[in-house]
Formats: structure tokens, sequence, C-alpha cells
């Protein structure tokens, strides 16, 4: 059975930084690209980061300069460092797992939340 816990989130002020781990059992990560999404309330969930087996990295505009995202395949850990937090980055972050890198997001985390006050 596959599991992805988050932890790292809470609440910070605008600025600052924070670090998401994402810890993934059930099953041989290292061919899978692992990404980052975010739902804010009332809104859609969006794309924050991804990366591949080979640790390729893609970004949204978004975030790009300021996250980080990273992978440990000894530890099956994926990690997202978050710089220069701003109010909008508030939002549930989740991660998931794509396998083989193609297709669908298939296993999903049940999310940290993320609070960036101003």
């Amino acid at each position: 059975q596959v599991q992805l816990v988050e932890s790292g989130g809470g609440l910070v002020q605008a600025g600052g930084s924070l670090r998401l781990s994402c810890a993934a059992s059930g099953r041989t990560f290292s061919s899978d690209t692992m990404g980052w999404f975010r739902q804010a309330p009332g809104k859609e969930r969006e794309f924050v980061a991804a990366i591949t087996w080979s640790a390729s990295t893609y970004y949204a505009d978004s975030v790009k300069g300021r996250f980080t995202i990273s992978r440990d395949n000894a530890k099956n850990t994926v990690y997202l460092q978050m710089n220069s937090l701003k109010p909008e980055d508030t939002a549930v972050y989740y991660c998931a797992v794509q396998r083989g890198g193609r297709g669908n997001y298939d296993y999903w985390g049940q999310g940290t939340q993320v609070t960036v006050s101003a």
C-alpha cells in the first residue's frame, strides 16, 4: 500500500521560509516523478514543482527562484524548500507520485497547511 506523508507546514511571516517533506512508502519510487501541488481556499489545485527520476526539475512560474524541489531516493523522501514566502503562497500543499514519470499523478498525500501572514 502506497503512502505519502507530508510534514513541515505551519504559520510563517511574509519573507520567511519553510521546508516541506514528503515521506513515501509502499513501492520503489526511484523511477517515478515526484511532485508538489497546492490548493488555496476557493481555488483549484495547482502544480507547484516536480522532480524526475534523473533529478530534472520543473516549477510553476509563480514560485520560480523562490522554491526548490529535491529528492533523496535512499530515504524515499521529496522536499520542497520555500523561501521568500508570500501571503499568496498560503494553501494546503500536497505531494504526489507520477509512476514512471508518465501520465497522471497516481498517489497523493493528505496535505500539509502552509499559512503566510502579511
